[in-house]
């Protein structure tokens, strides 16, 4: 499967970097902003997966763009509370970015 879809690939390396980012933000955002960063990019992930085996991918890809967009701006709030460090958020942003970008791509495929 992973070598049929590389958003799945790349967006299961970026879940292991942000969920190890989530682990390490100060304790007392364990339940608020981690929490939800860590759900949301949970979420992603089983998304794509249920887009790699649906036959209404259309709709599914569309959830991801939303839960994409959610994650930019969480993490955008974790840096400037400085829970995360300039560069940490720009290697997230790309990460966000590219798999915004390869999840356009795969909806232009889409013929539903």
């Amino acid at each position: 499967m992973k070598a049929d879809y590389p958003l799945y690939d790349h967006w299961f390396k970026a879940t292991d970097w942000i969920l190890d980012k989530c682990d390490r933000m100060p304790k007392h955002t364990r339940f608020t902003i981690a929490g939800r960063i860590a759900n949301h990019t949970l979420d992603t992930l089983e998304l794509l997966t249920d887009a790699v085996y649906s036959s209404q991918k259309k709709a599914t890809l569309t959830q991801v763009n939303l839960k994409l967009e959610k994650l930019r701006l969480l993490f955008r709030l974790c840096f400037e509370r400085q829970y995360i460090s300039m560069n940490q958020y720009e290697f997230v942003q790309l990460q966000i970015n590219t798999a915004g970008r390869m999840v356009g791509g795969w909806l232009k495929s889409c013929k539903e």
